[in-house]
């Protein structure tokens, strides 16, 4: 049976989204330690975070910064081209850089991150091959699994972007909470279009404590159930 033209690029079509669907549904099980250690990271942070990125990673890097700012963590694009004619010198000690390269080799932003380390600025690299020029210059390496499929041809970056851009997302909501950034101060930095117009505030989302705040709050249980251990321990052996 022949299938029509309409109906094969319809199928065609749906069968695109599924697959990109499934590559950004997946890294919600590659969150782990290296997505920890950047939140902490950024949210040490005492100057700005620069996101670069060339090409489609350049508009997910575009994309990346302005979401960190609309969540309240200060954050800027740079282009890494314009980086190498001088905007570099806006990124100095204190600062982050976040480097998105899917396979590693962009020549104008591995000579970004090089520079920049010499600057004392910790560089966080988004990339599926830790092994590439760029993965080798990242005191943060985070791996994205690289699926081919989710790729045409496994060489237009389609889906690959889109489980980057979600992967920023979930640190920018997870530092917005982990901040206790509200509502009013978004929608203070947001006046324009129907956000702007917004006059009931959505409610608060819950905090997130530090890592380490965590671990020094288990222990503190830890040793709190320790004491009462020994002194009901105390109580018996006195009775």
């Amino acid at each position: 049976m022949t299938v029509d033209a309409p109906v094969e690029a319809l199928l065609a079509g749906q069968a695109a989204i599924r697959r990109e669907a499934a590559g950004v549904l997946a890294v919600a099980d590659q969150l782990g330690e290296t997505f920890l250690r950047a939140v902490d990271l950024l949210a040490d942070c005492t100057g700005k975070v620069f996101v670069s990125g060339s090409g489609t990673s350049g508009s997910v890097a575009r994309r990346m910064a302005h979401l960190l700012s609309v969540c309240g963590t200060p954050a800027l694009y740079m282009s890494p081209m314009d980086a190498l004619h001088g905007s570099m010198g806006a990124i100095v000690a204190g600062d982050v850089l976040i480097a998105i390269s899917h396979g590693g080799e962009t020549a104008e932003l591995s000579d970004l991150a090089e520079r920049v380390r010499r600057r004392d600025v910790p560089i966080v690299v988004l990339t599926s091959a830790p092994e590439s020029t760029l993965g080798r210059l990242a005191d943060l390496a985070v791996v994205l699994a690289d699926d081919e499929r989710v790729d045409p041809g496994g060489v237009i970056a389609m889906g690959s972007t889109l489980a980057v851009s979600v992967w920023g997302d979930a640190l920018a909501y997870v530092l917005m909470r982990r901040r206790g950034y509200g509502w009013d101060q978004v929608l203070e930095t947001h006046p324009a279009g129907a956000v702007g117009k917004i006059t009931e505030l959505p409610a608060a989302l819950p905090g997130l404590v530090a890592s380490d705040d965590a671990s020094d709050d288990a222990s503190d249980d830890a040793s709190d159930d320790a004491s009462d251990d020994a002194s009901d321990d105390a109580d018996v052996a006195g009775s």
